[in-house]
């Protein structure tokens, strides 16, 4: 008993491995059916990404919007809201904090950065807000207007960089740089990894303590579980639902405010390359657990870096990794379906 009982507790870390083994699996299948190696192209992939210097750098930059993203997506799941509108945050993010690097001028970087990083936050708090008072106000149903959302933020930011925030002569779409006071310090020489993974894994800690250790954990999660029981306990379930949709869009946000003060210091038209949908994948496969997240992150992460040597290296397109990922989640869709047929049948 007290062996199950520790299980139970690692099932949250060991489904997500699991699922990404039979991925891997699968993926082979799919190598081979390609005319290539799969031992030599996942050994390209998984050395560049993450036993070579600058691979892991990338790696890690790449790790941070999908940690920040996904912890949004988690965050809001544990409420039982499902937040889709990970991406427009995402752009939102990024909005705020390029106007703050690009408008404030003459303060210290230790003042600039994180009026910045706050800045990113606010714009994507406001961006989950919004779906939220409908929810919690009106009862529209929050996977819509998150959707709906993504394209109304990716065409704002099309239209600023196309037009008042366009860079003089720049030869395509984007903001001129943001001042250097502004800009994440880089956290290995080299590389392109900045202090933006070193403030996600503060994050997703500080997360964990308080979905776990708070008042407030057990406010979000008993909504989540049972909003009419949370009323008759005096919780508010409109204000927890308000509350974690502007914690989402703000950890969103902050995956935007990293993409530009840490890594391309301007604002481009294409803030992101699917961050916020493959957000909402590793959520799901974390099975709601911070760790799990972290683990997921990383190997999505690693997926996203290693493609294109994995390409160049074995001859193996880099869209490979895209099914990798669509299987890892059919897998553990598989493996959740199974855990509550179990549990079905034994009750």
């Amino acid at each position: 008993m007290f062996i199950a009982n520790r299980f139970k507790h690692l099932l949250p870390i060991i489904s997500p491995l699991i699922a990404i083994v039979f991925a891997l699996l699968a993926g082979a299948i799919l190598i081979l059916l390609a005319g290539a190696n799969p031992i030599v192209a996942y050994t390209a992939l998984f050395q560049e990404s993450l036993s070579t210097y600058f691979g892991f750098g990338n790696t890690l930059t790449k790790m941070t919007p999908l940690l920040f993203t996904s912890l949004g997506v988690l965050v809001a799941l544990r409420a039982g809201q499902f937040n889709i509108g990970g991406e427009g945050q995402i752009y939102l993010g990024a909005l705020g904090s390029s106007l703050i690097g690009l408008y404030i001028h003459g303060i210290p970087a230790f003042i600039h950065i994180p009026l910045a990083l706050f800045f990113g936050f606010l714009f994507g708090a406001f961006w989950g807000l919004i779906p939220g008072y409908l929810k919690a106000i009106k009862g529209v149903n929050e996977v819509i207007t998150t959707l709906l959302l993504n394209y109304i933020a990716v065409n704002l930011i099309s239209y600023l960089v196309q037009n008042p925030l366009k860079a003089p002569a720049a030869p395509s779409p984007y903001s001129p740089l943001i001042a250097k006071t502004a800009q994440l310090p880089i956290i290995l020489p080299g590389s392109l990894a900045h202090a933006g993974i070193l403030l996600a894994l503060i994050t997703a800690g500080v997360l964990w303590v308080l979905l776990t250790k708070s008042p407030l954990g057990y406010q979000i999660n008993a909504v989540g579980f049972n909003p009419i029981a949370a009323r008759y306990a005096k919780i508010s379930v409109e204000r927890t639902i308000l509350l974690v949709m502007g914690l989402a869009g703000g950890l969103a946000g902050l995956a935007g405010a990293c993409e530009v003060i840490g890594l391309k210091y301007r604002l481009f038209e294409q803030v992101s390359p699917g961050y916020g949908f493959d957000a909402i994948a590793i959520a799901f496969l974390s099975r709601g657990n911070v760790f799990g997240i972290v683990l997921t992150s990383l190997f999505f992460a690693a997926l996203r870096s290693g493609a294109n040597i994995m390409q160049r290296s074995a001859s193996v397109p880099s869209t490979i990794v895209y099914a990798i990922q669509g299987l890892t989640v059919l897998f553990i869709a598989i493996a959740l379906a199974l855990e509550y047929r179990v549990k079905a049948i034994k009750n």
